[in-house]
């Protein structure tokens, strides 16, 4: 049978996870793409406002879905598509969130999916600056000229877990798993009136997400101070993607840094405020994006995050949508 999995890269139209508006899915079979499909779609009523800064990432806006199904009318051909399939995704803890949180807020039951995140597997596999999608496929040797755009980033995605796997040397993703020590994550099935709500919804219910007024409540803060540095929780998820780093933030996020800091230490890393030898994890702010530790458009700790990688320390550099989508992909409220 050979390598077999299905790809899936879900956009979404504001900081809830269960505001899908798009999905691109990428189907494996014998070791190559075998099928894509991909949707626009309505994200479910009541958490469809589309927020600028989604809209500044993936270009999708309001009037481009206005006669598109919503993701519960889409759902059953979605997971028709993916049948009994491994899900394999770029930040996987993200997208299995989409289908988790639009599925409850959608009233709909859904059934239990396998899953494992090719970012984890890239960090095993490539040396890289940055572990984000762009860089992971030029590592892979995987085109990528729409990054955004859901069937092309699942094409990128399938791409590089094809390469990850045959680096390896296993002949099928059980004999993979198998030689890296691992065995796949596993997003349980959802019954509605059943099954808790997940803490991501919970948070969306009781905020609400569903217009600008809202948006604006989880605006753009300053960073006033540095702030104190949390230690990390020792009862946090080892299998985290944040889990064990030591983490620099610069520039300016959607929360106070404070907040990032917090977030991240409630997660297993260590937050710090100057770049060391210690550092293994970079968050940048200010709209940063993976392409500009190539264009010149770096602060001070990411030119010291360069030279450290230049001389061979292991440092991964995140924009803050990746940071952000490691936390459940809301924009948090700018509290100071």
């Amino acid at each position: 049978m050979g390598i077999e999995f299905t790809a899936i890269d879900f956009e979404t139209a504001n900081g809830f996870r269960g505001s899908p508006c798009s999905v691109g899915l990428v189907k494996v079979r014998d070791g190559a793409v075998a099928e894509e499909a991909s949707w626009l779609m309505r994200p479910p009523e009541g958490h469809d406002f589309f927020d600028r800064r989604n809209i500044r990432i993936h270009g999708i806006e309001a009037d481009m879905v206005a006669g598109a199904p919503r993701f519960g009318d889409l759902f059953p051909e979605i997971g028709a598509f993916i049948g009994a399939d491994l899900l394999v995704a770029h930040n996987a803890a993200f997208d299995m969130g989409v289908i988790r949180s639009a599925l409850e807020v959608s009233g709909l039951p859904g059934p239990a999916y396998d899953y494992t995140c090719s970012v984890v597997h890239s960090r095993r596999t490539y040396s890289l600056l940055s572990h984000s999608l762009p860089f992971a496929a030029e590592a892979a040797g995987v085109p990528l000229q729409n990054h955004h755009d859901a069937v092309e980033d699942a094409r990128a995605c399938a791409g590089i877990m094809l390469d990850i796997v045959r680096r390896s040397g296993a002949a099928d993703m059980a004999g993979f798993f198998a030689l890296q020590g691992m065995v796949p994550s596993r997003l349980e099935a959802y019954i509605p009136g059943v099954d808790p709500l997940s803490k991501a919804t919970r948070a969306a219910l009781e905020r609400g997400t569903g217009s600008e007024a809202k948006a604006a409540a989880t605006g753009w803060t300053g960073w006033p101070s540095e702030g104190e540095n949390p230690p990390p929780n020792p009862l946090a998820d080892s299998s985290h993607p944040l889990f064990g780093h030591t983490v620099v933030f610069s520039g300016n996020l959607a929360m106070s840094r404070q907040h990032a800091k917090n977030f991240a230490a409630d997660l297993g890393a260590r937050p710090a405020s100057s770049v060391t030898r210690a550092t293994t994890m970079l968050v940048m702010g200010d709209g940063f994006e993976s392409g500009d530790l190539r264009n010149g458009v770096l602060t001070g700790k990411a030119r010291r995050v360069l030279d450290l990688h230049g001389r061979g320390q292991r440092i991964e550099v995140l924009s803050e949508g990746e940071f952000l989508q490691m936390l459940g992909g809301t924009w948090q409220a700018g509290v100071q």
